[in-house]
């Protein structure tokens, strides 16, 4: 086994030549969150609950695409992959029986993105659960040994799951999300990370269904590392670590009062339960529910709704075939009855709850619960077991450990969790954005500022005018950053999820190609990350097939920032067979020739259009850039020495960084930029260093070509100042900018594919 390509030193990462690293990263991809036989993004419900005898080989993309696929990200500028996968998608066909054909087909895609010198972490993905409780993760068979029946989840609203939705194109934005707090998922979650606590009747095989869920999930996770290890050539080199489970959640731990919402339950769109109503129309009975609608101001109430499943049950019935999957339930637990009844919750023969708080204090001694309480006593168990079980297979495999979304982080700091190779992984949006898919260009709020109580009254939260909202968002992730090295330690702090809507404005983009509402959010998006000093972060979402109807194919979400419907953003066209004009080349010293020998010669840029639409579009005929100028921008790649701050002012297109070095470069380890060259194109660039020299090229010094700037500096504080080409922001590409792109290629004896 090889030396590390990327380790921790304290809060930074670094590389084999002790360079810091910025992971400038990307979700890929959003096609694994369902199969691929039978191919079911969430619009359809064709075969959707035969969970079993299913397929994720070919997810998140065959091995035949992927070259175009990891090709254009490295271009783009992306060094880093959260690798998207599913415990549905290697345990599917029952407990204990994994698809090694998925397996092969995950390390086959992992040794070609070596090639193009990512660096890739593992994420076991998942959202409210399950495909079958209206998002992605878990097996189907996870569900039934719950106890619970997903046929009955639309009649009584347990999940509200776009595959089964009447009309799926009508599906709410984002009520998805509002599925962890209706019955399905918080049943689910309870039992998967407290079920010894509130449900002590649950015994499955011998084992309580919290240890059941769980071992088996370690053992899925495990089981995929070990094929990595025995791979040879992947841990260390590609694979460097692997991330806890995305966005857990408590379930019912600590609710206060099941009879009303909670105050903390800021999201409420649709109906919106109780879960004491939630519990009730579970077992068939009719309840008249709020319903809230989400406005510029947050949610409202906008009315009630009567949900009466008339007798439809969510619980799977007393004569469910429970040999289905060899497991033998404890005959204390009764199929065809609500778990929480067996628990005395609640009497289903006079529809009573009895104990309205049983889920506010710990049974066994009283202790009062809440959120702090589950990070540090249920989830971080959880934790343990899963970082145990991936290291008895990659004992130095870097931890990237993501508690609850937006909640205090666990308290690690000087104990034995505080680990010198684990990360802090939260995950950020800015909400007012994603749930009404706007971008708001006159006020923003800092949630997470009114979250920790910062605030005497919400109305100082608002943030007015352009340059606070930007700061607002800044100095939120600066915060979280923080937040995390008061609680968990001196650990690195990466953003292992951060997008924007694209399908802002009703869609005005895709009928328009004017993308500037997205390349604003975008932009305002990076400007935070950038100025907060977090270490690194991966963008929601790569989806290969994003379209403009449907989006990210998974519950109305369009986050992706490719669509088969969008062009790419032009970069340097390849030529079309080996020659020296392939790579430009500019030096502030010498030029100096570089051969195209070792460029990967499969790499080619679509063609550009000439003509602008001159007639009414529909959402699919008139396609813009996808505000790819806001996230194909400069960052360093790999400093001598260490960050103290780096910027990209997209309106004026200057890239700014400052560093501090403990010793001067060497001729063979110089400090790394991507310069992305729609930006920056070599013939056409000004650059201002403190010391040293430097050159720019477009090479695959690291496996996949993109344009990178080596500098040669001294030690001590070092700055940069790279002005490149200003071009208007949002808009497709009118002739008068195409027509001096081409002049650029010309001029470069470049010619179009």
């Amino acid at each position: 086994m090889g030396p590390f390509r990327l380790t921790i030193d304290g809060v930074t990462f670094r590389d084999a030549e002790q360079r810091e690293v910025t992971l400038r990263g990307i979700n890929v991809a959003g096609d694994a969150k369902f199969p691929s036989r039978p191919d079911l993004p969430s619009h359809l419900s064709d075969r959707f609950l035969e969970g079993d005898d299913i397929s994720f080989v070919n997810r998140p993309f065959s091995l035949e695409d992927a070259h175009t696929h990891f090709a254009r990200l490295k271009r783009w500028g992306y060094n880093t992959i959260r690798y998207i996968f599913m415990w549905e998608a290697i345990e599917h066909a029952g407990p204990g029986k994994y698809d090694e054909a998925y397996i092969d087909h995950t390390i086959a895609l992992l040794r070609l993105a070596k090639t193009y010198g990512f660096y890739i972490f593992m994420d076991p993905h998942q959202d409210v659960w399950s495909r079958f409780t209206g998002g992605s993760g878990a097996p189907l068979w996870t569900v039934y040994a719950c106890g619970l029946d997903p046929t009955g989840f639309l009649a009584t609203e347990a999940a509200l799951v776009h595959n089964t939705y009447p009309k799926p194109a009508e599906y709410p934005k984002m009520i998805w999300s509002t599925n962890y707090t209706r019955l399905a998922c918080q049943v689910l979650f309870t039992l998967f990370f407290a079920g010894k606590d509130f449900a002590p009747k649950a015994i499955i095989d011998g084992r309580n269904i919290q240890d059941y869920l769980q071992d088996h999930f370690f053992a899925a996770c495990r089981h995929l590392a070990t094929r990595i290890h025995e791979a040879g050539d992947l841990e260390r080199d590609v694979v460097v670590g692997w991330e806890s489970l995305n966005e857990p959640n408590r379930g019912l731990v600590g609710w206060p009062d099941l009879s009303v919402v909670p105050e903390e339950q800021k999201l409420q769109k649709g109906t919106s339960p109780t879960a004491w109503q939630a519990i009730l129309t579970g077992a068939g009975r009719a309840c008249e529910i709020s319903t809230w609608e989400f406005g510029s101001m947050g949610p409202y109430k906008s009315g009630t709704a009567l949900i009466d499943p008339k007798g439809v049950s969510a619980w799977l019935p007393a004569d469910f075939d429970d040999t289905r999957y060899g497991w033998k339930r404890d005959p204390s637990w009764k199929l065809g009855e609500c778990i929480w009844a067996q628990h005395g919750v609640w009497d289903p023969a006079t529809d009573t709850l009895r104990n309205k708080r049983y889920f506010a204090t710990l049974p066994q001694t009283g202790e009062k619960l809440d959120y702090e309480w589950f990070t540090n006593q249920r989830f971080m168990p959880f934790y343990r077991k899963f970082r145990d079980a991936i290291r008895s297979v990659d004992p130095d495999c870097i931890m990237f450990c993501q508690p609850p979304v937006l909640e205090i982080p666990p308290s690690l700091r000087g104990t034995e969790d505080d680990d010198a190779m684990m990360v802090y992984a939260p995950h950020y949006y800015d909400g007012l954005t994603l749930m009404t898919k706007k971008w708001n260009r006159l006020w923003n709020v800092d949630v997470f500022g009114l979250l920790r109580g910062r605030y005497m009254s919400p109305a100082f939260a608002v943030k007015v005018g352009e340059a606070a909202i930007r700061n607002c968002l800044r100095d939120q992730l600066s915060a979280i950053r923080n937040e995390g090295l008061d609680y968990m330690g001196d650990h690195p702090c990466m953003l292992t999820e951060i997008g924007i809507p694209y399908d802002m404005d009703d869609k005005y983009a895709y009928r328009t190609g004017d993308y500037t509402s997205q390349a604003l959010a975008m932009d305002a998006n990076h400007f935070a990350i950038e100025g907060s000093r977090v270490n690194g972060f991966m963008l929601w979402l790569y989806m290969t097939q994003n379209n403009h109807q449907w989006g990210d194919q998974w519950n109305g979400e369009d986050l992706s920032i490719f669509s088969v419907d969008d062009q790419p953003l032009p970069l340097t066209p390849s030529s079309q067979g080996p020659s020296p004009a392939y790579v430009t080349r500019k030096e502030n010293e010498s030029s100096q020739h570089i051969s195209p020998a070792n460029l990967k010669t499969n790499l080619s840029t679509p063609s550009i259009g000439s003509e602008p639409p001159t007639e009414d579009v529909d959402l699919s005929n008139s396609p813009g850039f996808r505000a790819a100028e806001a996230y194909v921008r400069p960052s360093p790649i790999a400093t001598v020495g260490s960050v103290q701050s780096y910027g990209f002012d997209l309106r004026n297109c200057t890239f700014t960084f400052a560093l501090v070095a403990p010793h001067a470069t060497t001729e063979s380890t110089a400090t790394e930029v991507f310069l992305p060259e729609f930006h920056f194109p070599s013939d056409n660039v000004d650059i201002q260093v403190s010391s040293g020299r430097w050159t720019i090229s477009v090479d695959d010094a690291d496996g996949g070509l993109m344009q990178r700037l080596r500098w040669w500096h001294g030690p001590g504080k070092q700055t940069m100042t790279v002005k490149g080409v200003v071009r208007r922001q949002g808009m497709a590409m009118g002739r008068e900018e195409e027509e001096g792109y081409l002049d650029q290629c010309l001029q470069s004896r470049c010619v179009l594919m």
